[in-house]
């Protein structure tokens, strides 16, 4: 069973880029960030084409979210995490798919640090705790998938960067995705690394593609009922390098299920 993550930072105008990579990889779930489309604009009947059925929660112009299920339909648990004062940013769908439930987040990005934004990443953060704990504590197979919006340590990043300051990497948004994996969450793409830099971001600005300047800030964790399963992970980079390409690559999990 393959998952995989993907910022597609709009899905209306990027569709022709989702529809090559899902024709070429054929994953069996697909989390979906950045959709940029109101919930009527989701192109679902291309996708149904393509054999996958959707859950989405769309917000226009920014957020969005979506699960994609290859042959089935996903048994959507939830839409927004609890406690979320703010119903307006689609930033979180939770659904059953295949005996997995599969939690697709866009953790907010936080800039400028310090400031409202941040204080917003860090709350979002905070609730996304609470509720990880309590999917560890059902003890049901588990994957947390997708733009986390942390750089967790100097090892995610190019060399001699120009992030510093960056709520990327602020140390307050790094311990809160460590307290997260010590929850006993699996960081996939740590714990069966491919060959290369694990970059799943990069820049628009600078050269940073042509550059391989990049980040990884997208993210699979393993609840511990999956983390015994996990066969590979990877990085699709190839689909980085389309024409209108999203400035993420997608990330995935193989999973022997």
């Amino acid at each position: 069973m393959r998952i995989a993550t993907f910022n597609i930072n709009n899905i209306v105008s990027r569709l022709p880029v989702l529809t090559a990579w899902l024709e070429a990889e054929a994953p069996d779930v697909v989390c979906l960030q950045e959709l940029k489309a109101d919930q009527g604009a989701f192109p679902q009947a291309a996708l149904a084409a393509l054999g996958y059925e959707a859950a989405w929660r769309g917000q226009r112009t920014w957020n969005g979210v979506a699960i994609l299920a290859r042959g089935m339909t996903p048994v959507v648990t939830r839409t927004a995490l609890p406690g979320d004062p703010d119903k307006t940013q689609a930033r979180y769908i939770e659904a059953a798919v295949n005996g997995v439930l599969v939690g697709c987040l866009y953790l907010p990005n936080g800039n400028p640090a310090p400031g409202p934004k941040f204080d917003y990443k860090l709350a979002w953060f905070e609730r996304l705790q609470v509720h990880a704990q309590s999917l560890l504590a059902a003890g049901v197979p588990v994957v947390l998938a997708g733009d986390y919006n942390v750089v967790p340590t100097e090892a995610d990043l190019y060399a001699n960067h120009s992030y510093a300051g960056n709520a990327l990497l602020r140390p307050e948004c790094r311990a809160a995705f460590a307290r997260l994996l010590d929850q006993g969450w699996t960081d996939a793409l740590r714990a069966a690394p491919p060959k290369g830099p694990l970059w799943t971001f990069w820049s628009y600005l600078r050269q940073r593609w042509p550059r391989d300047k990049g980040l990884r800030i997208d993210h699979l964790l393993l609840s511990p009922e999956l983390a015994g399963q996990l066969a590979e992970a990877g990085i699709d980079r190839w689909v980085r390098s389309l024409d209108g390409a999203s400035d993420h690559a997608p990330a995935w999990i193989a999973l022997d299920r």
